[in-house]
């Protein structure tokens, strides 16, 4: 165990630090960046978004502050940078290749007879769609001055939903070592969040709902039959109002996050540590349930599958058929989920590797969502096994009868007399120090007086 919530801590610590950075989605923030030489041009990657096009021009990619800097090299001539926005359908609109050769993002000689374009400027091919697409900003240095900057507040309208890519070129070797700061505001037409998790935020709207349904019957019947609870049914309890607890704030994160375009700081941590706990009980909940924790003597901490073979077995010796019959079902959802969630992983891989300019982006959320659903699956199975009654103690282990008969009930109950009775147990009374004798029909009039 202790092995166990060391490995958790540490993952925690180390999501938590990832997501405690400063949000960098539908604002991008550029501090003295530079650009890199790529091809036969100096290209700075500004971001990338999936942004849901409006009737109203709501959505659009606003620049803030953008500023750039040259070295003093550079500083007799008039430099041009340019800023070009794209749909990833037309990628290849960017750019071209003279006779089969290798493609460059500046035009050359050679495309400038081929293709008419300006030598020393960005090569664009308008699109299918709109001849006004890709669109390209162009900013220029004045002569002897060291930085030059955009126009503040400066837009590009959005009416086309699709995933959209900003670059800062320049095509003058002279600009070699050009840095900027400044920061891209990128906008749906319903708010800030990305548009790849917009449809995340009504998701955890449907998980609040359908964890607070869950939380009203069991709690319901945690109440109703409060005298006869389990100790498993109070780790139940938790990993419920928990989870009802996270997706509330996945979604106040959520929207937040939709209306500032940053991610809030303290909500988040809240979130990731409400969602560490969550995940860290309900996998000792499903690892206790699988070593039949309450119900058969425990041996040790091991794995999920090994400790429920071993419960199954301890089962099957006493021929416990209530409880066997609780754990085949709770086997069978587990070997289902275990083989769901393989499935899933490689549909992951393949999305993943299939989609490399995020085309598919308006699905992606999927992804995200499915974990949640999936734990959700399996913690209704356990409720529904597991659930509150006035019955709940035929589920529990016998401790009044102590390990001694545990172990001496399992041989007995494997050995037959030659007439087919079952043999007699004799067990110790420690505190009066006489015996007494149990055969099979008082052991089931004393589960079914519990029951």
């Amino acid at each position: 165990m202790g092995m166990n919530f060391s490995l958790q801590t540490h993952i925690f610590l180390l999501i938590l630090t990832i997501l405690l950075k400063p949000g960098n989605a539908s604002i991008h923030v550029y501090n003295q960046e530079s650009l890199n030489e790529v091809g036969n041009s100096y290209l700075l990657s500004g971001g990338s978004e999936g942004i849901f096009s409006s009737s109203d021009s709501r959505s659009f990619v606003r620049f803030d502050n953008i500023t750039f800097w040259r070295p003093k090299s550079a500083a007799k001539s008039r430099g041009l940078i340019q800023v070009v926005v794209f749909e990833a359908a037309d990628r290849n609109n960017i750019g071209g290749s003279a006779y089969g050769g290798q493609r460059s993002i500046c035009c050359t000689s050679d495309l400038s007879k081929l293709q008419g374009c300006k030598q020393g400027e960005v090569l664009r091919i308008p699109s299918t769609n709109d001849i006004n697409w890709p669109v390209i900003l162009k900013l220029h240095f004045s002569r002897n001055s060291l930085s030059t900057s955009m126009k503040n507040h400066e837009e590009v309208r959005i009416s086309k939903t699709g995933m959209y890519n900003l670059f800062f070129i320049a095509c003058d070797p002279k600009l070699k070592g050009v840095v900027m700061s400044g920061k891209t505001v990128w906008r749906n037409s319903n708010g800030y969040l990305p548009g790849r998790m917009a449809p995340l935020m009504r998701f955890y709207v449907f998980m609040s709902l359908v964890y607070f349904l869950l939380a009203v019957i069991w709690f319901t019947q945690y109440i109703r039959f409060r005298k006869d609870i389990l100790q498993l049914q109070h780790c139940i309890s938790v990993v419920v109002g928990l989870g009802l607890f996270e997706m509330i704030l996945w979604y106040l994160e959520y929207a937040n996050f939709n209306s500032t375009g940053m991610r809030p700081v303290v909500l988040t941590s809240w979130v990731v540590t409400v969602g560490a706990v969550r995940k860290t009980i309900a996998r000792l909940l499903v690892l206790c349930v699988s070593m039949g924790y309450g119900v058969v003597r425990p041996y040790s901490w091991w794995s999920y599958l090994q400790a429920l073979s071993r419960t199954l077995e301890q089962l099957q010796v006493k021929r416990s058929a209530v409880k066997l019959d609780i754990y085949r079902k709770f086997t069978n959802a587990l070997a289902a989920v275990v083989f769901v969630s393989v499935a899933w992983i490689g549909y992951e891989l393949y999305f993943k590797a299939t989609d490399p300019f995020n085309e598919r982006w308006q699905s992606a959320w999927i992804i995200t969502a499915f974990w949640d659903v999936l734990a959700f699956a399996l913690l209704c199975v356990i409720c529904y096994l597991w659930a509150p009654s006035q019955s709940s103690q035929r589920y529990a282990y016998s401790e009044e009868l102590g390990e001694e008969f545990d172990e001496e009930e399992a041989q007995s109950l494997t050995r037959e007399k030659p007439d087919g009775d079952i043999s007699l147990v004799e067990t110790k009374d420690k505190s009066a120090g006489g015996t007494h004798v149990l055969d099979e029909d008082d052991g089931e009039a004393e589960e079914d007086k519990r029951e």
